[in-house]
């Protein structure tokens, strides 16, 4: 039942994630991944992994680095331009807590030469600045109410295409957001798939064989990573739901993944247990006290800018019974 109810509290978050492409300001880290105020945000696309804009070094792409020899048909509009600006952001988030687009901004500019050679360095900047008036933009777009309603997902995703393509030029637009669009798709055919009770099994099980042979190979490798990941969520719901101790879930943990991954998990059930522990603090507060400037003030002083614009969400899935 617990593998069942995480499962079902991933696919609504990975449904919102769809959408708003991590909506409001920039919501970086997992919803497992907890972190103390303070904590580094990794750098995370609608797929929920930490680390992204390494993911650009390892495809080969450095905006400090010297141009290779050779014809280039544009330096700066490369795959791994999403995570280089991401990482360009998270920098100038680092310098303090701030919501601000015009100060975010200021510190782009300062920022810059640290981020990107001196070729693409102007372009870049002026991309980036209109990247923080998309994420700005994109709290205007109101979320389905039924994230299960794939209908009412396709809607939502398309008032949020619709912004992208108001912010970035075609070539933009493509080297930002190809991948995450390509993953929208898909996600959004297996909605629909899963949602048709016109289909028997065997149809429903062709159907997402098709959806998922129609990725890119990149893509669907990435997927199957994904999927890992999910059957050691279930594994740690199973823990959870047998209140585990941490030298079982070590054991069974590296019996199945290997030591490496075994301690990996285990900082994340650690980080996991301080967000608990903070939302817990906070979730009493506001019993008691209820919402004002001293329940806003302890909001900011338990959880750090991104981790804010998820607490409400947190919440209410207690509420529900996540």
């Amino acid at each position: 039942m617990a593998g069942t109810r995480g499962r079902g509290a991933a696919a609504a978050l990975l449904a919102a994630l769809l959408v708003l492409g991590v909506s409001g300001w920039f919501a970086l880290r997992s919803p497992e991944a907890g972190g103390g105020a303070g904590t580094r945000p990794s750098v995370a696309g609608n797929d929920g992994a930490a680390g992204r804009a390494g993911r650009a070094e390892a495809a080969g792409t450095s905006f400090l680095a010297p141009r290779p020899p050779g014809p280039l048909a544009d330096p700066l509009l490369v795959p791994g331009l999403r995570y280089a600006i991401d990482a360009f952001l998270n920098d100038a988030l680092e310098a303090g807590a701030t919501e601000d687009p015009q100060e975010i901004k200021r510190r782009l500019r300062v920022l810059a030469d640290r981020h990107f050679a001196a070729d693409v360095r102007e372009r870049a900047l002026a991309l980036a600045l209109r990247y923080v008036d998309y994420r700005a933009a994109l709290g205007s777009v109101p979320p389905p109410a039924d994230m299960s309603d794939a209908k009412a997902v396709r809607t939502a995703m398309q008032a949020r295409d619709s912004l992208r393509q108001q912010f970035f030029e075609p070539a933009e637009y493509e080297a930002l957001f190809a991948e995450e669009a390509a993953l929208d798709r898909h996600t959004l055919a297996r909605m629909e798939i899963a949602g048709d009770r016109t289909l028997t099994a065997s149809q429903r099980a062709d159907a997402m064989r098709a959806a998922e042979a129609a990725l890119p190979e990149p893509l669907r490798a990435a997927r199957q990573a994904s999927v890992a990941h999910l059957a050691a969520a279930d594994q740690t719901a199973d823990l959870n739901a047998r209140h585990a101790d941490d030298a079982t879930r070590h054991a069974e943990r590296s019996a199945r993944y290997g030591e490496a991954a075994a301690q990996a998990l285990a900082r994340r059930d650690e980080e996991d247990r301080q967000w608990q522990r903070r939302l817990d603090q906070y979730q009493q507060a506001r019993a008691a006290t209820g919402e004002g400037p001293a329940l806003q003030q302890l909001r900011q002083q338990l959880f750090t800018p991104e981790e804010r614009l998820r607490v409400d969400a947190a919440l209410a899935l207690r509420g529900a019974g996540g």
